[in-house]
C-alpha cells in the first residue's frame, strides 16, 4: 500500500467533528482590560450538553472584509470553499442555558488575533459559527488534591474546575497573567491556595508557571495535575512531570491552548 493510500484510509476513518452552525451575538461585556465576554444565541445551543469542566468548542468568525462562511470538514481539518483555513479558535463554553439557547465565551484581548479582533467590535446581531462541544475533564476518583496551572486563556476553564470540583478535593491553583489587571474572580468556591504570577516583559508566556512546576520534586500520593496554556510552556510542564519526575500519565492532564503568532 502506498503512502497516499494509507493517508486516505486514515482520513476516511477519522471521526468528523460536529458541523458548524450559525450563532448570533446578543451581548458583549468587557470583563477586564484583557478579557471580553461574548454571549451567543442559536438553535444549536439548545441541542448541546455542557456537563464537564474545561470542555471545548470551535468558534469561527469571518476574516476581515469577508462574509461569514461555514467551513467544511475535509477528513482532516475544517476549510473554506476556496481552500483557506477559517478564522477558527477553540474556547471553553461557559454559562450554557439550553432553554434560552444561550452560551458565553470569554476571549483574551490581544493584538493581531483574528477572533479577538472580531470580538473587539462585535455587537448585537453579529454572526459567527459554532461547533462542539469536545470532552472536558473528569475529576479522578482517587484524587484528594488537584494542582492547577494555567495562563489567561485557561482562566475560564479554571473557574469551572473550581466551581465543579467535589467538596473533598483540595485545590492548589496557579495562574499567570500579562498584567495584574487581568486577574479575575475565579468563582464562588473558596480554594486552598491561589497564586498569581506576572509574565515579565519580553519573557516566554507561561514561563513563570513552567518554572514553578519545575520546582516540584514529586507528587504526593493522591495529587493530580491539570495544566493548560501556551504550547511551549505547557511542553516544559509535560516534560518535567512525565519524563523528569516519572509521574504516571493518568495523574496529569496537560493541554496546549495556543501558540504565539509567527514573526
Amino acid at each position: 500500500m502506498g503512502d497516499d493510500d494509507l493517508k486516505a484510509r486514515l482520513l476516511a476513518v477519522r471521526k468528523a467533528p460536529p458541523a458548524f452552525e450559525e450563532v448570533t451575538v446578543v451581548d458583549r461585556v468587557e470583563r477586564s482590560p484583557r478579557m471580553l465576554r461574548v454571549s451567543l444565541e442559536g438553535d444549536v445551543l439548545r441541542r448541546i450538553e455542557i456537563d464537564q469542566p474545561a470542555m471545548s468548542v470551535r468558534f469561527v468568525v469571518a476574516w476581515p472584509g469577508d462574509e461569514l462562511e461555514l467551513p467544511e470538514w475535509n477528513g482532516n481539518e475544517f476549510l473554506l470553499a476556496d481552500g483557506r483555513r477559517p478564522a477558527l479558535r477553540t474556547f471553553t463554553p461557559l454559562r450554557h442555558d439550553a432553554e434560552r439557547r444561550r452560551l458565553d465565551l470569554e476571549i483574551v484581548r490581544h493584538d493581531g488575533g483574528a477572533v479577538s479582533g472580531w470580538a473587539e467590535t462585535a455587537e448585537q446581531g453579529s454572526v459567527a459559527a459554532f461547533s462542539g462541544p469536545g470532552a472536558g475533564y473528569d475529576f479522578p476518583e482517587d484524587a484528594d488534591r488537584l494542582l492547577v496551572f494555567g495562563d489567561e486563556t485557561a482562566m475560564p476553564a479554571i473557574g469551572q474546575l473550581i466551581e465543579m470540583a467535589p467538596d473533598h478535593l483540595a485545590l492548589d491553583v496557579h495562574v499567570e497573567t500579562v498584567t495584574p489587571e487581568a486577574q479575575l474572580d475565579l468563582g464562588p468556591r473558596d480554594v486552598d491556595d491561589v497564586t498569581w504570577y506576572d509574565t515579565p516583559a519580553g519573557a516566554q508566556p507561561g514561563g513563570a508557571l513552567a518554572d514553578r512546576v519545575e520546582t516540584l520534586t514529586g507528587l504526593p500520593d493522591g495529587a493530580h495535575v491539570w495544566a493548560a496554556g501556551e504550547a511551549s510552556a505547557v511542553q516544559r510542564i509535560r516534560n518535567h512531570l512525565f519524563k523528569t519526575l516519572g509521574v504516571e500519565r493518568a495523574r496529569g492532564t496537560v493541554r496546549g491552548y495556543w501558540k504565539p503568532a509567527r514573526q
